[in-house]
Order: structure tokens, then sequence, then C-alpha cells
């Protein structure tokens, strides 16, 4: 006989209308199986309780917060702006709490909580720095609120304004130029919307499934039940049969114990195995739905079922363009337009985020692609230790190419040397010898 038969037996009168049957998602089954999945709290830094949600968000505050941000700016051609008074600020303290790396984090945690993530810009107000960036400091997303002055109740009709509240209740009203405002996914523009609104049953069901397997260690994995009992007790009496039945029975002490019963007690077990729920399929179901909300591929959540070591490694450079390509741009955007003034955003300069530490090869590869770039005159030997981090060599700043790898300016000056003078060209290199 299936589960839900025994249940219909259990619950329905005998004699009287068509049992109702109980599906796997009402919740008066799991109240049944000891689970309260309405007690799971998924709004807020509550979600994080649930350990995909962790999981993936860790994944991405790690990701961010571990690349470096670089200001350049665009002189025809990328050059890196080192000497730009905002480098130190965002390479390695954006204010006096926290490092570059927690800032970052800290940023990336709320906007996946809440959809929104925001930080208060301090600026220099007197003397000759004034308008300069001094600090940047977080704020709790939960506490920040945006209007839209559409009446002219402010000075700027129609301009958006925060308003943070802090914890001793007091407001601040923060002019939009004074914010920065770092957004999920958005159907206006204006507000980021958080995967876990549209992932509650899921989260909620990942939570019940990890509350039932609690209760099942708690229980000693005993099997749920009825006790029938052939005449009538009071309610009193009920109570404390059911206490002292539930401390002989259950329990990590009194697992695989023989309990015994008197006479005229029979039980009947309710044993909905977790084959019959189909608990693992549905729990790694979950898992990958709740990943590829928040766009984490398989392997960063340890399925690896059908990765290989070659295809972890697309995956990982999937990662970046699927998912992360994204973040990091509408980071870069809302940074350069914020912290530069309009002369410095005509000047070209910009921030960018340095995702070599992601996209790294393995050493032969990178060493291949090296050897191209240096030989094709696309790159120097000096901005490929660069990259590596090693330091500088004299003579290393000038461009190669192939063919005793001679300076790129001297190409085709033996050519015409020795069509000057007539000379045979010596040794192998037949440059320029005449027929």
């Amino acid at each position: 006989m299936s589960v839900f038969n025994r249940l219909k037996n259990i619950f329905s009168p005998k004699a009287e209308a068509l049992p109702e049957e109980i599906s796997l998602n009402d919740r008066r089954l799991l109240e049944i199986l000891g689970v309260e999945n309405s007690e799971f709290n998924y709004k807020g830094k509550n979600a994080l309780k649930e350990a995909t949600v962790f999981s993936c968000i860790r994944i991405l505050a790690d990701s961010v917060g571990k690349l470096p941000t670089k200001v350049y700016k665009n002189n025809n051609g990328r050059q890196s702006a080192t000497e730009h008074y905002l480098t130190p600020i965002l390479k390695i303290r954006p204010n006096t709490w926290m490092s570059a790396r927690d800032f970052f984090k800290a940023l990336e945690v709320q906007r996946n909580i809440y959809g929104n993530a925001y930080a208060w810009i301090e600026f220099e107000t007197v003397g000759k720095n004034a308008g300069h960036v001094t600090g940047i400091y977080p704020l709790d997303s939960s506490k920040v609120e945006i209007y839209i002055d559409d009446i002219g109740l402010l000075p700027h009709k129609g301009r958006l304004w925060y308003v943070y509240t802090d914890k001793k209740g007091t407001q601040y009203r923060i002019d939009p130029d004074e914010m920065l405002h770092f957004k999920g996914l958005t159907s206006d523009g204006i507000l980021g919307m958080t995967p876990l609104e549209q992932l509650k049953n899921t989260i909620e069901n990942a939570g019940a499934a990890s509350e039932y397997l609690n209760n099942s260690f708690k229980t000693g994995l005993q099997t749920k039940g009825i006790i029938h009992y052939i005449g009538d007790l009071n309610p009193e009496a009920q109570r404390v049969f059911r206490e002292r039945f539930e401390q002989m029975a259950s329990g990590l002490k009194n697992a695989n114990r023989v309990s015994l019963l008197p006479i005229g007690y029979q039980f009947q077990p309710l044993s909905l195995t977790m084959a019959d729920a189909q608990f693992i399929e549905n729990t790694q179901l979950t898992v990958k739905q709740i990943a590829a909300a928040f766009g984490i591929k398989n392997h960063q959540i340890n399925d690896l079922d059908r990765a290989t070591h070659t295809n972890v490694e697309h995956q990982q450079r999937e990662f970046y363009v699927d998912t992360l390509m994204d973040i990091l741009t509408g980071y870069e955007q809302e940074l350069t337009y914020k912290l530069f003034t309009n002369k410095e955003l005509e000047e070209g300069y910009y921030i960018k985020f340095n995702v070599n530490a992601i996209l790294r090869a393995d050493p032969k590869t990178r060493y291949e692609g090296y050897r191209i770039a240096i030989q094709s005159g696309f790159m120097t030997a000096n901005e490929v230790r660069a990259l590596e981090e090693l330091e500088t060599k004299e003579g290393g700043d000038r461009l190669l190419i192939n063919g005793n790898m001679m300076p790129i300016e001297m190409a085709g000056e033996q050519y015409m040397r020795d069509k000057i003078t007539g000379e045979e060209v010596k040794g192998g290199d037949d440059i320029g010898k005449e027929e």
C-alpha cells in the first residue's frame, strides 16, 4: 500500500465521503512529518542560514572581493593612472574601517540579499582638494529608501533622493551624487530585485528539507506513527502517555532500542521514507535551481557528476562571461560616473576591475600566449612580466617581431641597406639577396 493510501486510511472515516488526498506540497503533510517550513524566514540576512544560498552569495562576494580595481585614462589607448588620488582608496582602503576586499565583499552580499547595495561617498569640502573623495562607506541596504520628488517638495523637482535611517532612528537625506547604488536585476532601472524573492518557495523547501534531516537525526531516525488504544483516555491521560512514550522511544540514545507497549495498545508506523519522497533527487534539484538563479555553475557548488578538468576550466570562463562580467560592469560604470568629476570624465578617466586573476590559464598555456604576443609585436617583454608580477628589465619595453627578434622599427632596414650597397646577406638569411 502506498504512503498516500496509508495516510488516507488513517485520517478518514471508514464509511463517509471520499477522503482528501494530501500531496507532498501540502503543509499539513510537512507538519505530520515534524517539519514546520513556514518558520523558515528567507528574507534579508536570514536567507544566509540556508546552505545553498550562503554558498552562492559567498562565491559571488569572494569573486568580486578578490579582484583589484585600477584607475585608467583613455588617451589614444588605455593607460594605467596609478598616480591618481583614487588609486589607494579603491585598491587599498576605501575607508578607515575596512580593506578594499572587505568593502566590495560587503557590497556584493548586500546586493544579492536585498537586490540593492549602497555606499555613501564622503567628499572634501574645504581647501585645494575640495570635491575630492576622502572615503566610501557601505550602508545597510535594509535601512535605505528611495524617493522621487515628483511634486516639487525639494529644491530639484523630479530628482531622486536617498533616505538613510541609522540605528537611533535618525534619518539622513542623501543626494544621488553622494551615493553609490549597485543594483541586481531591475525592471525599472531604479530599484534592483533580489533572487531571494523569486526563489521564495524553493528556499523554503530547502529549509524544510534541512529541518527534516535535523529532526530525523535528533529522534534517532525513529519512524513516526500512531498508537491505537482500545478504550477511552481522557486528554490528560493521552498527554501523559504520549510524553512517556516519546521519552522512551525517541532521541539518539534510544535509537535501535526495543520499546514495549501495554496490553491494548497498538503502534502503526507512518513510514514515509526518503525514497518515497524522492528526497535526494528533490534536494539536488532545489540546489541547482538556487544556484542557477544566482548564476553559479554546477562545479562551483561541488556538483561534479559530469565535470572533467577540461570543462571545469571552460565553466570557469563561462562563469565570468555569463555572470561576473555583468556584475563588474555595473560596479565599474557606477564608480566611474560618481567618483570622477566632469572634467576627469572628459579627460578619459575610468575605473576597471582586473579580471586576470580568475581567467588565469595554466603556465604552459600562458607562456605560449605570451610567446605569440611578443613575437607578433603585440606586447613587450615588460608588459608580459608585469602580468606575471615580475620586475621590469632594461630594454624590455621595445616591441619585437619574429625574424631573429629584431626591434619592430628596424624591420626592412636590412633589406633597404642591401638594395643600396648591392651586397649579399651573410649567413642563412637571404633578405635582400639579388638573383
